[in-house]
């Protein structure tokens, strides 16, 4: 409870501060006008990062080996297999729901509890899905840009689904409490191991780090809500270039004839 406790105060604080932010200063960009505050939240993340996250992660990635961390990593992506199938419910995916809910289910069973990823050898198929993204398929805006401070970048709607992603999250409804800040605390730092190599590129590639975080969140966050849309209007073939149209007659030339049959 003391950790829902801080996360609903941290939550409240930052559209607070986002509120008053909203009037200040003229927007850069359209889909973030609150750029001043998120860029100060971003400084600290990156803060923290530096001096806490990214050493602990790099210790974990070289000490931990890798059978080990890989049985890590599938444990909370079972869990997380878990609440897709409910979103893709909500959405009124059944396919998707039918393979989430299999996923969990066959990784749970046969794979100790989602360490081996049984579900994968069999070809049953992960559709990654969170509330965020349920409101999003019903139509909710998804608002401005948010640089939520510890948690990373979001929007105003997928930082509205926060509390119904914390309340039901399988962690803090089957761990005992007590146990439920370690648990948390070593899938942050698995989540920040396998994201290590990511980071060293966009350190090397971009010129605004910030910028390009925002940018890259906000395309693959659209890319997830309207894949669907997008998938569903195919567009006719295009003709075969392979095949050389017929060359022009010359002019004057009498039609050719057809061929005889």
């Amino acid at each position: 409870m003391k950790s829902a406790s801080v996360r609903g105060l941290l939550l409240a604080s930052t559209i607070l501060a986002l509120a008053g932010c909203a009037t200040t200063g003229e927007a850069r960009n359209p889909r973030d006008p609150w750029e001043p505050f998120n860029r100060h939240a971003y400084n600290f993340n990156e803060g923290l990062d530096r001096v806490l996250l990214k050493p602990v992660a790099t210790f974990y990635r070289d000490k931990v080996p890798p059978l080990m961390r890989t049985g890590v990593s599938n444990f909370f992506g079972n869990l997380s297999d878990g609440w897709s199938a409910v979103n893709s419910l909500l959405q009124g995916r059944l396919p998707d729901f039918e393979e989430n809910l299999a996923r969990f289910h066959v990784n749970t069973m046969f794979g100790v509890l989602g360490i081996f990823d049984v579900a994968s050898e069999l070809n049953i198929e992960r559709h990654r899905e969170d509330f965020g993204q349920t409101l999003g398929r019903w139509g909710v805006p998804a608002g401005p840009y948010i640089m939520l401070p510890f948690l990373g970048p979001s929007t105003l709607r997928d930082t509205a689904a926060l509390p119904v992603e914390w309340r039901y999250n399988i962690i803090r409804n089957v761990w005992p409490e007590g146990g439920q800040d370690a648990v948390f605390a070593v899938q942050a730092i698995d989540k920040r191991a396998n994201l290590l190599r990511v980071g060293n590129v966009l350190e090397e590639a971009a010129l605004d780090k910030y910028s390009f975080t925002r940018d890259a969140y906000l395309q693959r966050r659209r890319a997830e809500i309207n894949d669907r849309q997008d998938n569903r209007e195919v567009p006719p073939p295009l003709p075969d270039e392979s095949k050389e149209p017929p060359a022009a007659a010359p002019a004057g030339a009498p039609p050719a004839r057809p061929p005889a049959r």
